[in-house]
């Protein structure tokens, strides 16, 4: 390269220069290429940087959402414990399909843009739009609209053990006659005058034994009462040891133990076949519920129920023991659960008048018993033929003849009896042989606070009900009653069924993975809103030790024969009322989309306090529910004393969906 002056000097001496400076058309070139490759690397640079943002599969927890978990969780798990696949990729675009087409889809399926947009509000467009570009703004208006609360007061230690339906004294008092033990039904506090204190616990209550140990002994301080020892001493039924309570091998009505009571009775009907067959059993005034506690080792559930009447805590007990109970009476009303929805009926030493009102009690058995299912009834009329004891049995004898229920085996102290198979038994009868079949109109699924009626309930003549799969493919093959529930969808039920099923048993992993569900020590669960049953049947699947009462509303579809035929038990309520259980008596409360639903026929603030009433101190309750109605019920778990956490659902923090939990700690 040359400097000025050189070449100055050569210009003078006449030398003939060679030139080596660049001409000017060949800088520009050079210069713009210099310009497209480096465009080039910083386009690549930056789509490299967009791209990588793609979920990737082996991402870890903190970096990906499970289904209502914020992503910031620090819980350190591993991914092969995460439940749930990533996306699924978009197919590739075809050639030439730069813009696609949007639209209505009509009747017949085809896409049209023949459509009109009616009316709309501008202010909310404009507020939808300003809460989607700030989220801390969409919270603050939220929490904006949250009524405070303040902090709930304890009720007196006196209603420690109250039940609002079944301890209305003043409601009870007003009853004409009790002949037809309506003092033992529910007589539920009027508007106004529900529950508006938190239930307390008794002095030095301590948190439950778990499961199965608890089978076995309980504190005695969590159900300080000696009156059923007191009225059972002799029986070997139940005793006080120390800071405990005793239940010795089942003993009580069963001479030699529940487990030789069960032997006998599968060797009597082996066709029973317990946890194969008969998987969803019913025992009639329970005790302390020793019959289903000891079928559990033979996988069958069993719902124990007993009126609270003089022996009063038996249902208490049975639910500390971790066995399923609930306090329910035959008087006038039908029990709340389904027809055709046990396998098999139990009743020992029930102390139940079967024959007396046309025999009204014993065809309200006949109306929840399954097709084919069987009655089994453990009294002294069976084996002692004297007296009015003779008499009763053949009375027995005669009504279940004419019921068309065959007696299958008698000994010793037991009669086992099946119901038939379809309606053609009693359309055979000789004529104007009662009781009568029950109206074509008489719904014999309609149980919520439907009057007892002396008439035999009709089976479908479909067969729905006595067609169950056996245990355990009942659980998910979707039941023939699937088509007889009012719904809107029709032919696509069973996938709605499957979807359901799949959705649960997703949530409950999380549920399992993330607040592990298993080290809880969970025994007695509740599903508030229980629809197809799906989170009992993911507890089932993912091997969670307890048991789940599956509640449906009558708010809602009565999806509760589909419970029953899938191999679990449940009952019919209306949450704007209590529920007929002692306090303290479930570990685990699960309720989806059940405040939203009921928000409009009752308070709840009501509701909530119920839940308090029937959780045990330690205990949790899972809510996922709309943004709107989690805040207000954040607010009002925080005065009742529960320490909450909140998460985003699967969908995000846009979404209009939140999960509460709370805990109830002691």
């Amino acid at each position: 390269m040359f400097t000025s002056s050189s070449a100055a000097d050569n210009r003078h001496s006449g030398t003939p220069v060679t030139t080596t400076t660049t001409p000017p058309s060949f800088i520009k070139i050079l210069i713009l290429s210099l310009l497209s490759f480096s465009l080039f690397f910083l386009f690549k640079h930056f789509s490299f940087d967009a791209t990588s943002t793609t979920p990737n599969p082996t991402t870890s927890l903190q970096e990906r959402k499970l289904p209502f978990f914020p992503a910031t969780t620090n819980t350190k798990t591993t991914t092969s414990t995460v439940p749930f696949s990533p996306p699924p990729q978009l197919p590739p675009r075809k050639p030439g399909a730069v813009v696609e087409r949007t639209g209505i889809v009509d009747k017949t399926g085809a896409m049209t843009e023949d459509f009109m947009v009616g009316e709309f509000d501008e202010s909310l467009i404009e507020s939808v739009v300003m809460n989607i570009s700030d989220p801390e703004n969409n919270e603050k208006l939220e929490n904006d609209k949250v009524v405070k609360i303040e902090k709930f007061r304890v009720c007196d230690l006196s209603m420690s053990e109250y039940i609002p339906c079944l301890d209305n004294g003043e409601a009870i008092s007003r009853l004409n006659s009790s002949e037809k033990l309506e003092k033992y039904e529910r007589n539920c506090p009027k508007d106004g005058k529900g529950l508006d204190c938190l239930v307390p616990r008794p002095k030095d209550y301590k948190l439950h034994i778990p499961w199965p140990k608890s089978r076995d002994e309980v504190w005695y301080d969590n159900i300080p009462h000696t009156n059923l020892v007191e009225d059972k001493e002799g029986q070997i039924l139940i005793s006080r040891q120390g800071d405990k309570y005793i239940f010795p091998d089942g003993r009580t009505q069963f001479i030699h133990g529940a487990k030789e009571y069960l032997d006998q009775i599968s060797k009597m009907v082996p066709e029973i076949a317990f946890g194969k067959r008969m998987r969803v059993a019913l025992d009639i005034v329970c005790g302390i519920a020793s019959f289903g506690a000891y079928l559990m080792e033979q996988n069958v559930t069993t719902l124990s129920i007993a009126p609270k009447d003089i022996h009063n805590n038996q249902i208490q007990f049975a639910l500390e023991r971790g066995v399923p109970a609930m306090v329910a009476s035959l008087a006038t009303h039908r029990l709340p659960y389904p027809s055709q929805a046990f396998d098999l009926i139990h009743c020992s030493s029930c102390g139940i008048n079967w024959t007396r009102d046309d025999g009204v009690f014993l065809l309200e058995i006949n109306r929840m018993l399954r097709a084919g299912g069987y009655f089994v009834w453990a009294a002294q009329p069976v084996y002692e033929h004297e007296g009015n004891l003779l008499e009763q049995w053949r009375e027995m004898e005669d009504l279940t003849s004419r019921m068309c229920w065959e007696l299958i085996e008698k000994e010793g102290y037991i009669a086992i009896w099946q119901k038939p198979l379809n309606n053609s038994f009693y359309i055979n009868r000789d004529s104007g042989v009662q009781p009568s079949l029950c109206d074509t109109d008489n719904n014999p699924d309609n149980v919520w606070y439907v009057n007892l009626e002396p008439c035999i309930s009709r089976l479908p003549d479909s067969g729905y009900g006595a067609n169950v799969t056996s245990w355990p493919a009942r659980l998910h093959d979707p039941p023939d009653r699937l088509f007889s529930i009012k719904m809107d969808a029709d032919k696509s039920r069973k996938e709605i069924y499957k979807a359901d099923s799949t959705y649960w048993k997703d949530i409950v992993s999380g549920y399992v993975n993330v607040f592990h569900l298993k080290d809880l020590g969970v025994r007695n669960v509740m599903d508030m809103r229980a629809g197809y049953g799906g989170f009992a049947a993911a507890l089932l699947d993912l091997e969670v030790d307890c048991w789940v009462m599956n509640v449906v509303p009558i708010s809602g579809p009565n999806t509760l024969p589909l419970i029953y035929d899938r191999g679990l038990i449940g009952v019919m309520h209306d949450w704007c009322e209590p529920f007929d259980t002692y306090p303290r008596t479930y570990d685990l409360l699960n309720a989806v989309a059940l405040f939203s639903a009921e928000q409009k026929r009752c308070s709840i603030t009501n509701i909530i306090l119920e839940m308090d009433r029937i959780l045990r101190p330690g205990g949790r309750a899972y809510i996922r529910d709309t943004t709107s109605v989690i805040y207000q019920l954040q607010e009002i778990a925080r005065a009742m004393g529960w320490v909450t956490f909140l998460f985003d659902s699967d969908e995000g923090p846009y979404s209009t969906w939140k999960l509460l939990t709370c805990e109830k700690r002691l």
